[in-house]
Parts: structure tokens; C-alpha cells; sequence
């Protein structure tokens, strides 16, 4: 029996080759979670991008990045973008970014056609993973590459412990 090893995508390569971005691809069990993802690397979860999407009342997706542990908290997201948003169910997501497995979008503008925000905690990481297309794969890259090539904007996104 032959057994294939999962690749990354090849737009999402081509689009970290484009912008000299070094990555490392990682191949992983079969997970269905950010955080799952980041335990089967045996990473950090703190270093793992958990990508959400939210659709705003106009009817605009964009997608939301924060770290693994962390939950989204939607009235800072509707500050920072200047109206109401809500999360997207599965199938808007789908169809927001067909191109991907449900879950597993790179926080990549261009490939997903959609705006990119981080929560601020993102910063704070040298490298950060993310999910390639795949609940079977994905990437680390160096984040102020990321960043930079992604136009990346950050706000403070995520609901803290003192939040609560």
C-alpha cells in the first residue's frame, strides 16, 4: 500500500516563494482544531494561527487570526473594522473560500481574497504556524515576513482573562 504525504497548497507556495518568505512544511495527523494542530506539531499553541472568519452587517468577510488558545471576542472585532460582525457558519466559510479544506484557510489577503486582521498577541511570536489547505498539513513561517508580505493589520481582538 502507498501512502502520499500531504503538500502544501501550491497557491500559498507560490505566494511564499513570490515573497521570499522561508517556510517549513509540517505534515501531521489528521486534526480538526487549531489547538490539536499545535499539539500534534508539538508546538507552542501560542504559536499556532487560529484563522476565523466573520462577515460584517454590509455583508464584507474577512478573516480574523489569533492565537490557538485564544477566543475571539466580536465587539473588539467590530471596533476595529467600524460596524457589527458575526462569525461565519461552516458553510459561509466554504463558500467565502472554496479553495480549502473547512478550517483550514491561510491568513493570506490574496489567495483568500478577503482582509486580514490579527489580535495583537500575534506579534509577540519570532515564527507562527498556520494551517496550508489542509487538516493534514501546515506551515511555519518567520511572522514579520508574513506580516509585511500580507499587510497584516492588528488590534486587540481577543477576549483576556481580565475581559471576562
Amino acid at each position: 500500500m502507498v501512502t502520499s504525504t500531504p503538500v502544501i497548497d501550491e497557491r500559498l507556495e507560490n505566494w511564499l516563494h513570490a515573497h521570499a518568505i522561508t517556510f517549513e512544511v509540517h505534515p501531521h495527523p489528521l486534526t480538526f482544531t487549531a489547538l490539536a494542530t499545535a499539539r500534534a506539531e508539538g508546538i507552542e499553541p501560542r504559536t499556532f494561527a487560529k484563522v476565523v472568519g466573520v462577515r460584517t452587517e454590509e455583508g464584507r468577510v474577512a478573516l480574523i487570526v489569533v492565537d490557538a488558545v485564544d477566543v475571539l471576542d466580536l465587539a473588539k472585532v467590530r471596533r476595529l473594522i467600524g460596524e457589527p460582525v458575526r462569525l461565519l457558519s461552516e458553510l459561509e466559510l466554504t463558500a467565502a473560500c472554496p479553495a480549502w479544506e473547512v478550517g483550514t484557510v491561510p491568513p493570506v489577503p490574496t489567495l483568500a481574497g478577503v482582509q486580514v486582521f490579527a489580535d495583537e498577541a500575534v506579534r509577540s511570536d519570532a515564527q507562527i504556524s498556520f494551517n496550508a489547505g489542509s487538516h493534514r498539513v501546515a506551515v511555519r513561517v518567520d511572522r514579520a515576513a508574513w506580516e509585511e508580505a500580507a499587510e497584516i493589520a492588528y488590534g486587540d481582538l481577543v477576549r483576556r482573562r481580565t475581559d471576562r
